[in-house]
């Protein structure tokens, strides 16, 4: 027999409704579980009642544990009009129960038991699952109060170490049975630590956590790397309630507490001796003085750059302390000459940090001020200008000054600085470049080629497009070719046109060259006609690069010329990223924007458990930095070098103008520390949050499951914990833009071509990354690229499986509601037969009730999935991916590059394979062709029995639908097809028979 159970911890009650009359409840909690049931003691007038009672659930089938649901109801107890009064009751599904070094107290809003019942308050419970044999379950659960003794509460304590690998895979088979649930990864490294140890340890550990339990902190959490795991990895999301800075998050609501509420209020506080460094004046010295500062506390050590040869520098820098790693109470600021072989003291200011002011924003920076340098209690000669303050994160000094915590002990700051701090970027605004090439006259050809072979190739940067070549017996060619580009604020690059002249294979003559500044480029934001122009074309390059001014001196001197059409198309919007996953949907045109309808705010926590991504010293580690991009806006945390769980706590906030957009959120490790040299920054994963999935003023705190998909399968990377809010201005605007089109008018009007829109895709990214490559820290490409999802488009055998799938379970309902007419028609359940048929008479006779029957049940369906919907943000799913039952040769050929770096033999093998499902693809479609093929030989007499015998059936059956109401026809062929068993045969029925006679055109085909 199993010895799994179920342990629930009734911990209290917040803010009851108040029933007995008297302003008071006495409140009591009962449980019910899989037909079993506990109760608590009654607590006598008591809003706030406090139980910390323990009760065991037997679970009698472990397999069926995630569908289990656990139900927790708060009565009043009252003694004269009645046993029991609802006061609320709270539902937790079976997916959400965890091992119990996972399991944390967390406050339940209670729920209503009718629409219009008044119930408020919150239900604290802890919930686990345990297998420890020395707790002992009633095999009948009493109905009335239990009695707790001290023993059931010590051996209840005692950590289930032993059963998690089968729990846990019990969860992972049903991960995705519902997906409102959270589950819990275990800590593997501390369930070997518990296997191996004594009981005595055990019961020390389970007081331990007890501790943990009360104080409502969630216990510590480090996960291993899932390489070389034997037991699965939970994927799905978890559901945290951490102290930030607006207080404790409890089920999406924030208790503030005792806390004062600040700006950074979805992180954590972290606190930081800021020192600004500013300039000196009157140094001493004997020579020339190369001054730089040094700034000291503790092990912690950050410099200045320095100045050479003068005695009155500005620095301007500002140096971060993290509180929590000072190892000393003084702080010195020292200035240094830097020589060739030894740095001279020049002066040092010192520092009680017991003394340092405290700043909290929004109050005013402090002002810095001159003190004098003091060396072993001599004066010396000169000046520091410093400013020294206790602050937060939320100080505006934050993101670009030095952190201490983000490097080792005693390592120096200038330490790849400025790679490792955080940032604010801006992506340019892009802009369409619609040219229209339309004709050239009077072309100067060579005497090798009489007749021109001519084409003109545009390039903007490393755009480059050419139209189609024509040949004319003339020297005027027209081709009258629209072609389009992407450009990018402020416009660097020349519109470049170069009429080419082909005069054998591979070679080409250039005829003229003309460049158009884009700045000189007429805008649009509609599809009104933009006037043509006619450009003189240079010979060189050089010459039309300095065209205005040549113009001037050669106003008589004959050129070809080039007519031309080119306009800057604002009315568009530019995708810079998947259309699936598009962060935003606003046209270049600034005059076309609407107002914005919410905020979004981010804050990024910490990522736990990080895979090691290189070797340092012969050990694993990782140098990880959070990049975020929604709408123009990209964010980068800090680098947090060397550690297997850095916590940012960085808060960013961006305008949201449409819902149906996507927040993406990646991780990375930074490859520039060790390897400055071009080396590629990792990627860890990524996690993608759309807006209109988030309740408005909800605070979401999660971790994400960190997933990637390599060569040899799916890989957990690590979590990431985020708090994520989205607040709106007015709920009406917001219901309002569900009925607005998503994208720009421009789109409709003028619609561009699916395949032409995928390329300015790609142009759209490079010319991102060209820029954000540029700013400093620099933005890299391939994060560019993968945050984008660029090669997304691309082939692959596992996606294609996904998609068909997920066809699948979209026409499923289709399919059910077919095989149940069918167990109708069949009298598989009489009563459901009889009761259809009714349903449908009463339809039939009177038809006006048949839309408000569909539109009703509709309702019906929506309102009973209320209950069971999701409470948190959709995140990766692998089932849904396809990536649990991908096979290896699948996986290898979707991480093949373009084009191949295989073998012939793989290549040839993939292709035959390809061969094979696109002929099972083909058949269906053919099969499909043939059907429709049928229902047209009806009347196209191509076999003239059948057409002709179907011709005498719609006359007949025309005379008789003209003598009889409409309502006949249709309960006979309804009674027909649901006629009893006993009344049909088991071949076709004869129009079944007739209609697979009818012929195709298959026979026609080659």
């Amino acid at each position: 027999m199993s010895n799994l159970k179920l342990g629930v911890e009734v911990v209290d009650a917040h803010d009851l409704i108040p029933k007995d009359g008297q302003g008071s409840s006495s409140a009591f909690v009962e449980l019910h579980f899989d037909g079993q049931k506990f109760r608590t003691t009654t607590k006598e007038k008591d809003l706030n009642p406090v139980w910390n009672e323990k009760f065991f659930f037997n679970v009698t089938d472990q397999n069926k544990l995630p569908i289990l649901t656990l139900d927790a109801y708060v009565y009043h107890y009252d003694k004269n009009n009645g046993p029991k009064v609802f006061l609320g009751k709270v539902r937790l599904t079976g997916t959400s129960f965890v091992p119990y070094s996972d399991a944390v107290v967390l406050h339940y809003p209670l729920e209503k038991k009718f629409v219009l019942s008044r119930i408020k308050g919150d239900l604290g419970l802890k919930v686990f699952v345990t297998d420890d044999p020395s707790i002992k379950s009633p095999s009948h659960p009493p109905a009335v109060e239990p009695s707790m003794d001290t023993d059931q509460h010590s051996t209840q304590d005692q950590s289930p170490v032993s059963f998690t690998s089968s729990i846990l895979n019990v969860f992972s088979r049903k991960k995705d049975a519902s997906r409102q649930t959270f589950h819990s990864i275990s800590n593997s490294n501390q369930e070997e630590k518990h296997k191996s140890s004594p009981p005595a340890d055990a019961k020390t550990t389970s007081n331990h956590g007890m501790h943990e339990m009360k104080s409502g902190q969630p216990p510590p959490r480090v996960l291993r790397p899932y390489a070389g795991s034997s037991s699965p990895i939970d994927y799905a999301l978890k559901e945290t309630s951490p102290f930030l800075g607006g207080g404790q998050v409890v089920g999406g609501r924030v208790i503030r507490g005792n806390r004062t509420v600040s700006t950074y209020d979805l992180v954590e506080p972290m606190h930081y001796l800021y020192v600004r460094v500013v300039r000196a004046r009157d140094l001493s010295s004997k020579g020339s003085l190369d001054p730089y500062v040094e700034v000291k506390v503790g092990n912690f050590k950050g410099t200045t750059k320095h100045f050479e040869n003068t005695q009155e520098p500005e620095w301007n820098e500002v140096f971060a302390f993290a509180r929590d790693n000072m190892q000393s109470t003084k702080l010195e600021v020292v200035v240094r000459d830097k020589g060739m072989l030894l740095d001279e003291n020049v002066g040092t200011v010192r520092f009680d940090l017991h003394e340092v002011p405290t700043r909290v924003p929004p109050n005013s920076p402090l002002a810095p001020e001159w003190y004098r340098f003091d060396k072993s209690g001599n004066k010396k000669k000169g000046e520091l200008m410093l400013a020294v303050w206790f602050g937060t994160q939320a100080d505006e000094a934050f993101p670009d000054a030095w952190h201490s915590d983000t490097l080792f002990t005693g390592e120096s700051s200038s330490f790849a600085y400025a790679q490792m701090r955080s940032k604010v970027y801006h992506s340019p605004r892009l802009w369409y470049v619609r040219v229209r090439v339309i004709e050239a006259q009077d072309l100067l050809a060579s005497e090798n080629s009489k007749i021109p072979d001519a084409y003109v190739k545009v390039q903007i940067g490393s755009q480059i497009l050419k139209t189609k070549p024509v040949q004319s017996r003339t020297m005027n060619v027209r081709w009258d070719q629209e072609l389009m580009f992407v450009a990018a604020e402020p416009f660097e690059e020349h519109l470049v046109l170069s009429v080419e002249n082909r005069i054998g294979p591979n070679k080409d003559e250039t005829m003229g060259v003309v460049a158009i500044p884009l700045t000189q480029v007429d805008k649009r934001a509609d599809d009104r006609i933009m006037r043509t122009r006619w450009y003189n074309l240079e010979e060189s390059m050089s010459s039309a690069m300095d065209g205005e001014q040549e113009k001037k001196k050669e106003k008589d001197k004959f050129f070809s010329r080039l007519h031309l059409s080119v306009c800057l198309d604002g009315g568009y919007h530019v995708f810079d990223e998947s259309t699936n996953y598009s962060s935003d949907l606003r046209p270049t045109s600034r005059q076309l924007w609407k107002k914005p309808i919410g905020i979004l705010e981010l804050g990024i926590l910490s990522v736990d458990g990080l895979h090691p991504m290189k070797s340092k010293e012969g050990r694993g580690t990782s140098d990880a930095y959070c990049v975020a991009k929604y709408g123009q806006k990209w964010i980068r945390t800090r680098t947090i070098s060397d550690s297997p769980s850095p916590k940012y706590n960085e808060q960013y906030t961006w305008e949201v103008f449409d819902p149906a957009t996507v927040l993406t959120v990646g991780v990375f490790d930074n490859g520039q520390l060790t390897s400055p040299d071009g080396s590629k920054d990792s990627v860890i994963g990524k996690v993608r949050i759309r807006i209109s999935t988030l309740e408005v003023g909800r605070v979401y705190t999660n971790y994400y499951p960190l997933l990637m998909l390599h060569p040899s399968g799916v890989k957990k990377m690590g979590e990431l914990h985020l708090a994520i809010r989205f607040s709106c201005y007015s709920m009406v605007d917001l219901m309002n833009l569900y009925f607005k089109p998503p994208l720009p008018k421009m789109h409709y009007k003028r619609p561009l071509d699916v395949m032409e829109q995928d390329k300015l895709r790609h142009q759209a990214v490079n010319v991102v990354a060209a820029r954000l490559s540029r700013a400093e820290p620099p933005l890299r490409k391939e994060v560019i690229e993968y945050m984008s999802d660029t090669n997304f488009h691309l082939w692959s055998m596992r996606r294609s499986k996904a998609n068909f799938y997920r066809l699948m379970t979209v026409v499923s309902g289709i399919l059910s509601a077919g095989r149940w007419l069918g167990d109708v028609s069949t009298w598989k359940h009489p009563v459901t037969t009889v009761l259809v048929h009714i349903l449908f008479v009463m339809l039939v006779c009177l038809p006006e009730l048949i839309l408000p029957t569909i539109f009703l049940y509709i309702l019906v369906i929506g309102m009973w999935n209320w209950r069971f919907r999701p409470r948190c943000p959709p995140h990766m799913n692998t089932k849904l991916s396809y990536a649990d039952g991908v096979s290896p040769d699948e996986l290898d050929e979707e991480f093949d590059t373009f084009p191949t770096s295989k073998s012939p033999d793989v290549v040839r093998w993939r292709y035959d394979r390809m061969r094979s499902v696109a002929g099972r693809i083909q058949s269906v479609v053919g099969d499909m062709a043939t059907q429709g093929e049928r229902m047209q030989a009806l009347v196209s007499w191509r076999d003239p029995r059948a057409s002709a015998m179907f011709m005498l059936f719609c006359f007949v059956a025309a005379i008789v639908l003209y003598m009889t109401p409409l309502q006949l026809p249709i309960l006979l062929a309804g009674f027909y097809s649901m006629r009893h068993p006993m009344f049909r045969s088991k071949v076709p029925a004869a129009p079944v028979n007739f209609f697979r006679r009818l012929p195709s055109l298959t026979d026609s085909m080659l």
